[in-house]
């Protein structure tokens, strides 16, 4: 596949993979105008080909967005997963960790994620990406269980609530203040703060963390006497 820059900001399609032009285009729109403000046809000319060619891979343009959509939950389920790493060092560091993967997904990658959050797909009828969405969510999902597991079996939440809570702060304060776009919304301190210390909270009120517990510092070498 090779591409040539237009003046008018479009890539010229000559042969190759027409899908991934498709897709390209399509992420480049999606970020210029949102999932709601672009055709299929538009996306043919962005990508550099007749209106008729998306039809050889996508039926319409929201199978167009659901594709880039699929594509963004992968990589975003990636992301969580490199951030959790198994717990590692520590399972409330790991679990912060995974909320900054989520703020910082929403702020690089800010076409992903408004195709994956914002262009009114229907989850029910694609069982792909319904399968893609449930990967990343299944990551928080992991991490709450691990937080669970260490209050007094009496005293723990379900592991879905917990996951489902997180998701929404998490959520809420990506969308809010910690977009790629001019969406954002001011903040006097940065989105990882606030989340860091939503989280806390959250889990001190659970019991999952001790309450003011002061973090542990590294013991002072002794001085030579």
């Amino acid at each position: 596949m090779s591409w040539a820059g237009r003046g008018d900001g479009r890539r010229g399609y000559h042969h190759g993979n027409l899908r991934e032009a498709l897709i390209k285009a399509a992420l480049d729109l999606i970020e210029k105008k949102g999932p709601a403000g672009f055709t299929f046809a538009d996306a043919a000319r962005w990508a550099g080909v007749s209106s008729a060619a998306p039809y050889r891979h996508f039926r319409d343009r929201d199978a167009l967005i659901a594709d880039v959509a699929r594509r963004g939950f992968d990589l975003f389920a990636d992301r969580l997963e490199h951030a959790w790493n198994d717990g590692r060092p520590e399972p409330f560091t790991a679990f912060e960790n995974v909320g900054r993967a989520y703020l910082a997904f929403a702020r690089e990658e800010l076409a992903y994620y408004s195709a994956m959050f914002e262009a009114g797909l229907s989850f029910d009828d694609d069982p792909g990406l319904r399968q893609a969405a449930d990967r990343s969510f299944a990551v928080l999902r992991r991490a709450s269980e691990v937080l669970c597991a260490r209050l007094p079996s009496d005293k723990r939440p379900p592991a879905l609530m917990m996951s489902l809570h997180a998701w929404a702060l998490a959520h809420g304060i990506a969308s809010l203040f910690a977009r790629g776009d001019g969406g954002r919304r001011r903040l006097p301190m940065a989105p990882e703060e606030l989340l860091e210390a939503g989280f806390l909270i959250y889990l001190q009120g659970l019991g999952a963390i001790a309450q003011n517990a002061p973090p542990e510092q590294p013991a002072e070498p002794s001085s030579p006497s």
